[in-house]
């Protein structure tokens, strides 16, 4: 494995060639193509955590994957970026770059010497005649991605002013949300819940057929990062103030696939969210899945509080379906419905930190 200094470059031999970009804190990762002109030819060639493929390119929370062959022939190559939502990367501490091809580790870069940036062009997956190649680029940004978006062509409005929508209480009963519509987990003159359950459930899209998903609940701490998680080989968490009901292998009948408890009373102030996930550990893809939702119950009633009705479908492994979020001295549920590749709660990680950066 080579050790790049900023401006040098390595050659690839052939094969998927993955860029990890690993730091002491969460960065944003994404991926711009060039064009001969050094420029991309609009939107489309910004691949991002809302965007997460184009051609030959895929977004990964640590990363970017390049499928050189698949990479259309007007692109010369791909800029993986890194750009922070708060700090510098002169107080963010330790960045690494790793390149490897099929596996096999090729390059590795640290950029050094930054100060005030907020995002930085890390390395360019670049062709030169038939042959690909890796360049250490290391060049910050104070304007955050912003500036480099401009820089490249593509076109940043002004953000619009958010207009503030009411937040949904339980004050009327039992709510049905829609995709990223937050209910407050609070009524009127009512206790604060203690003991809740998220019943998660899907069948087949195909009779006859069986469909074997994983649920999975990611603690996410104040600090934004994973602190925990149950999945079906690890069933509790905290002392079991969070537990998973165990694997169902089919899909198959009618009710809760899987559930997970939560003592809400009981988790400790460093626990900020939970992230509720649902995965395909065989590698089956949602367009094989139907009918998947996500409801909350309180264990103290046994009522329905809340539930959400996933209606779209992806060739994807992997989907977050839901967020409960301390509001507070009370929690909110947030339904999400994003689709991402992962076959395991492990390989979510990432994306549930993420997911509950945007929802703050």
């Amino acid at each position: 494995m080579q050790t790049l200094a900023k401006g040098a470059n390595a050659p690839l031999p052939p094969g998927p060639v993955a860029v990890r970009v690993s730091a002491g804190a969460a960065v944003d990762v994404s991926a711009l193509l060039v064009t001969a002109s050094g420029m991309v030819r609009g939107d489309a060639d910004f691949v991002f955590y809302n965007q997460p493929e184009a051609p030959g390119v895929r977004y990964r929370p640590d990363g970017v994957d390049v499928e050189p062959a698949a990479v259309e022939p007007a692109v010369e190559k791909v800029v993986v970026t890194a750009s922070l939502d708060t700090g510098t990367f002169g107080t963010l501490g330790p960045l690494r770059l790793d390149v490897a091809v099929g596996g096999v580790p090729v390059a590795v870069f640290e950029p050094g010497g930054l100060g005030a940036e907020t995002a930085l062009l890390c390395v360019e997956v670049y062709r030169r005649g038939q042959q690909w190649k890796v360049r250490a680029v290391g060049q910050g940004y104070a304007s955050g991605l912003a500036g480099i978006a401009t820089d490249f062509g593509i076109t940043v409005e002004d953000e619009p002013v958010p207009v503030p929508t009411p937040k949904v209480t339980l004050d009327k009963g039992r709510v049905s949300l829609e995709k990223r519509q937050t209910v407050s987990l609070t009524k009127g003159g009512a206790p604060a819940l203690r003991r809740v359950a998220m019943g998660l459930g899907w069948d087949p899209a195909a009779r006859g057929r069986s469909v074997d998903l994983d649920a999975s609940a990611i603690l996410v701490g104040t600090d934004g990062r994973k602190a925990d998680a149950v999945w079906f080989m690890s069933k509790q968490a905290l002392d079991g103030r969070v537990q998973h009901s165990g694997d169902n292998l089919t899909g198959h009948g009618a009710g809760d696939d899987e559930t997970i408890t939560v003592d809400l009373e009981g988790l400790p102030g460093s626990v900020a969210a939970i992230v509720f996930v649902v995965n395909s550990f065989q590698g089956q893809e949602f367009t094989a899945v139907a009918g998947a939702y996500c409801r909350l119950v309180d264990l103290a009633s046994g009522a329905e509080l809340v539930r959400f009705d996933l209606t779209e479908s992806a060739p994807r492994t992997g989907v977050v379906m839901s967020v409960l979020r301390r509001a507070g001295a009370a929690w909110e549920m947030t339904a999400i419905g994003e689709f991402h590749d992962g076959r395991s709660a492990r390989s979510m990680f990432g994306v549930a930190e993420e997911v509950v950066r945007g929802l703050t």
